[in-house]
């Protein structure tokens, strides 16, 4: 009678034992298993390595040191050298992830709003504004940029703004009336495109005005990356005075806008427009908004121009190569105002321009943070690390182009370049930026350049009076301003 009771209790306690133990030693198991492929992961992903120095100073000495030179992305180059093209190094007193390599640098400019995100010093973020194309994140900033991009189409180039455009450079170029005036370019360039930038974006004519806005200015660049001391003498004090000012304009800009559209006239200008098209814009964001705008086209187009006309004098055989391209387009015009179908016909002009952004574009790096945890190639990098794709470093790359340091515009003429030059896509030339954030102005900086150098090289000649140099910090610029001795040609 025991038998059967006993097989039974015996299968009933082996049943018990199985289904309360097999469970954890399976668990057990995926852990260990997990724990070893983690540890794999963490053998095969490493954060970049790089120099290891002092805590909130660090690297910035080296890093601004290069950054004021000509060479401004010398010190990444010599890490790279040491570290790789993804390394690390302590800079904006923080550790930062910092990539000379194209192909990361487009997966950072892809993945904006998604991986990665805009990051700006906080004397930055104060100048521009928070509402600003620029500085303005997620929604809010595709939104923006999608506003932007609008309002500067390629397609309403040819007809809003090339007749308007050269009307004011020959303008501004009539202030040089003396024989063999001595000039700071630099200053000129400056207020030729602060007057092409409130005319278009303001509405603004007037050259007392246009003058007050341009000194400004200078105040509110210098103060971009200066230390966040709200105290006089400090950069950043001026800059934060200037930008009171400067709103202060576009305020009054708005409220005449406003009356305008009560009084049923149509708005002048981008802001004019803005106004009449995005009315759920509060007018804090169209602030924001319209001098983000003042500053990125002021900058670009300003220090291309003068750059253009830099190298240009240091080469005398592009020199003559373009001016041979542009007395043509002279000759065909007779009034020398240029047509949409000349500047589409600027080959060689669009050479110089590409050559002057690959060697002295003033988007030498770009500043982003990571959203999340990222692994690209044998790399991890940390949610909330500093990264910086420092794009001049790849313009500048011996193994990318041939003699990079050379100013050779006919460069961009050869076969294997031209894949390359596509800088809408190509992670080799990224004067614009890339991804969600590439420049909406582009094309109309690359318009407002081209003119300028037709309007100025056939109507002027100029001698160099004194030896300059390119830097990059607080802002582009040569540091004696490129005095020039300044003669109109005769015709």
């Amino acid at each position: 009678m025991w038998e059967p009771s006993l097989v039974a209790w015996s299968f009933f306690i082996l049943t018990l034992l199985f289904t309360t133990f097999l469970p954890n030693i399976l668990k057990k198991k995926k852990y260990n298993d997990q724990n070893d492929q983690n540890d794999q992961s963490r053998t095969r992903y490493k954060f970049p390595s790089g120099r290891r120095s002092w805590p909130v100073i660090g690297d910035s000495f080296n890093w601004y040191s290069a950054i004021a030179s000509s060479h401004p992305s010398k010190y990444v180059e010599e890490q790279a050298k040491r570290y790789g093209k993804i390394f690390s190094c302590r800079v904006f007193g923080k550790c930062t992830v910092v990539s000379v390599d194209p192909d990361f640098n487009r997966y950072v400019m892809q993945n904006e709003g998604i991986l990665f995100q805009s990051s700006y010093p906080k004397s930055f973020r104060d100048l521009v504004g928070v509402n600003g194309v620029i500085t303005a994140q997620g929604e809010q900033q595709r939104k923006l940029h999608g506003i932007a991009s609008n309002f500067m189409r390629i397609n309403k180039l040819n007809f809003s703004f090339i007749k308007e455009i050269q009307t004011i450079i020959i303008h501004s170029l009539t202030t040089f009336h003396d024989r063999h005036q001595i000039i700071s370019l630099q200053d000129a360039c400056r207020k030729i495109a602060i007057n092409l930038m409130v005319s278009q974006l303001l509405g603004v004519s007037s050259d007392s005005e246009v003058n007050e806005i341009s000194g400004l200015f200078y105040d509110f660049v210098d103060g971009c990356l200066s230390f966040p001391i709200n105290l006089p003498p400090f950069a950043y004090h001026s800059a934060m005075k200037a930008r009171k000012q400067i709103i202060r304009k576009i305020k009054k800009k708005i409220e005449m806008q406003k009356s305008m559209e009560k009084s049923s006239s149509s708005g002048h200008g981008v802001l004019g427009r803005l106004l009449e098209e995005q009315k759920h814009l509060c007018d804090e964001a169209v602030e924001d908004f319209i001098i983000n705008l003042l500053f990125a086209g002021n900058e670009t187009t300003s220090k291309t121009m003068l750059f253009a006309v830099y190298y240009l004098t240091h080469s005398p055989k592009a020199f003559e190569q373009l001016m041979e391209e542009q007395d043509g387009l002279r000759n065909k015009c007779g009034d020398n105002t240029v047509t949409w179908e000349d500047y589409k016909s600027m080959s060689f002009t669009q050479c110089v321009i590409d050559e002057t952004l690959r060697l002295g574009g003033i988007a030498i790096w770009l500043m982003r943070e990571t959203k999340e945890e990222i692994k690209y190639s044998d790399y991890v990098i940390p949610k909330g690390t500093f990264v910086v794709p420092f794009l001049s470093a790849v313009h500048l790359d011996e193994n990318i182009y041939d003699e990079a340091l050379t100013f050779n515009p006919w460069r961009w003429m050869q076969l294997q370049n031209q894949e390359k030059r596509n800088w809408k896509s190509s992670p080799y030339f990224a004067p614009f930026g890339g991804g969600g954030r590439l420049c909406p102005g582009a094309e109309l900086a690359r318009l407002q350049i081209a003119l300028f150098l037709h309007h100025f090289l056939t109507n002027y000649r100029w001698t160099q009076i004194k030896e300059d140099r390119m830097s990059f910090f607080p802002s582009a610029r040569l540091v004696n301003g490129f005095q020039i001795r300044l003669e109109r040609r005769e015709h």
